[in-house]
């Protein structure tokens, strides 16, 4: 879950991480998986937003649910990002058929890496990302708010402007969302500057 804003007049945006294991029930004596907040998803996109709300003190009034398909399928319609992942992943788990082998530094990335970089958690012997980056998830945290920023700044980039109807059929097919089109189309030219 990542809280976004976007401040069209002075052209700045901001992405809060809220880790996926927050509890959001009433005892956490008598906690079970279902008092986290990645449960909440199952009783609708409004109920994460109503306590996504209550986490922060925010009134946020719409909310984009992304599948993870999106991303990836986003990432190969624009040729790939050029992104500095940030160590070397090493994790297979044949029970999800996941595989993930990136090595670290900057390089090309595709959507089949892009999906291998957004689900990192751990690598094969247990280690995971450093403390000083951020360790566990708060380094998959930082890491796919840090890879969602480039794609971003490297979809709107002039080479792609042919490539816009492929990205608005990604959109309608891999988006849910409670913002308007008018709504949409009131921040695109701003999204765009």
């Amino acid at each position: 879950i990542i809280v976004a804003t976007y401040d069209p007049k002075n052209q700045e945006a901001s992405l809060l991480s809220i880790p996926r294991d927050t509890f959001v029930g009433k005892n956490p004596q008598t906690g079970t998986g279902s008092d986290k907040i990645n449960s909440l998803y199952q009783k609708g996109p409004e109920k994460t937003l109503e306590k996504v709300n209550e986490l922060t003190g925010l009134d946020i009034k719409y909310y984009m649910v992304i599948d993870n398909q999106a991303l990836i399928k986003l990432v190969d319609v624009i040729g790939g990002v050029e992104f500095n992942v940030p160590i070397d992943m090493d994790y297979d788990d044949k029970s999800q058929d996941l595989h993930i082998h990136l090595t670290a530094g900057v390089q090309e990335i595709d959507g089949e890496k892009a999906e291998q970089l957004l689900r990192f958690r751990k690598n094969n012997d247990g280690t995971t990302y450093p403390e000083e980056y951020g360790g566990n998830d708060y380094g998959r945290m930082r890491t796919q708010r840090e890879f969602m920023i480039e794609t971003a700044k490297q979809t709107i980039q002039a080479k792609n402007i042919l490539k816009v109807k492929d990205i608005i059929d990604l959109v309608y097919e891999y988006v849910e969302t409670n913002l308007s089109i008018a709504t949409i189309k009131d921040y695109a030219p701003y999204a765009i500057n």
